[in-house]
């Protein structure tokens, strides 16, 4: 089957040809055609990058992700921001400078889902603000005492996992008409919350990282399944907090 925009500049197409699976153009595919499977990544949104040493290899725009091949991925020098190689045919992810935010605080991967649960997280969290007369602009989502907060890291520069008993936080950033326009405050998240993994945008999504892409993966994981439960704790009238 031929790839979707495939014909990308062929003197770097070295940079994604590769029969190891995990190789991260390999990777990546497999990664957009589970999450598209689990319903994160419908209708081309959504994307995945992963830094690989000085490169930085990105989903791109408007591919299904199902459909998603190598010669699909887009490839930039991480120091320069340059692209190495960039698929004619296609754009380039708008996630791109998102992305490069997680991955200048030390990410080796960052992924971003479209996932139901989460965007109803931050509904409910917004309501709650409201009703309680809050500030919905401060509002995060926390949730305590629920056993997959053990696959969420302590934070950067901490050893080991939050435990049963520690509070997960998860902060909200407001939507904007383009993605881009997301950077600032997802940037100005990550430094309010320093020990975050991942932020919400209201209405929208996640975007979650880790150390490697295996570790994102697992913390993209474990946040969709506490946040599907908490809106099913809500639906049962069931707190949040302890």
């Amino acid at each position: 089957m031929k790839a979707q925009g495939s014909s990308a500049d062929e003197s770097m197409d070295n940079l994604i040809t590769s029969t190891d699976p995990e190789h991260p153009a390999n990777h990546i595919c497999t990664l957009c055609r589970n999450f598209y499977a689990l319903g994160w990544v419908t209708g081309t949104g959504g994307g995945v990058s992963i830094r690989d040493g000085p490169h930085i290899f990105i989903a791109p725009s408007g591919v299904q992700k199902e459909l998603m091949q190598p010669a699909n991925m887009f490839v930039m020098d991480y120091a320069t921001r340059a692209y190495l190689r960039k698929p004619p045919i296609l754009k380039p992810s708008a996630c791109t400078p998102l992305f490069l935010a997680a991955f200048d605080r030390g990410a080796g991967s960052c992924i971003h889902t479209h996932s139901q649960w989460a965007v109803l997280v931050t509904l409910l969290v917004e309501k709650d603000a409201v009703s309680q007369g809050r500030e919905v602009s401060d509002a995060c989502f926390e949730i305590e005492q629920i056993e997959q907060i053990k696959g969420i890291p302590k934070g950067r520069g901490k050893d080991g996992m939050l435990g049963f008993f520690d509070r997960l936080t998860v902060p909200i950033i407001e939507n904007t008409a383009h993605e881009e326009d997301l950077t600032q405050s997802l940037e100005a998240a990550m430094e309010r919350y320093p020990e975050t993994y991942a932020v919400l945008v209201r209405r929208h999504g996640l975007y979650v990282w880790g150390a490697n892409v295996q570790k994102a993966k697992t913390q993209a994981e474990s946040l969709d399944y506490i946040f599907r439960l908490a809106v099913e704790m809500r639906r049962l009238d069931l707190p949040w907090i302890q």
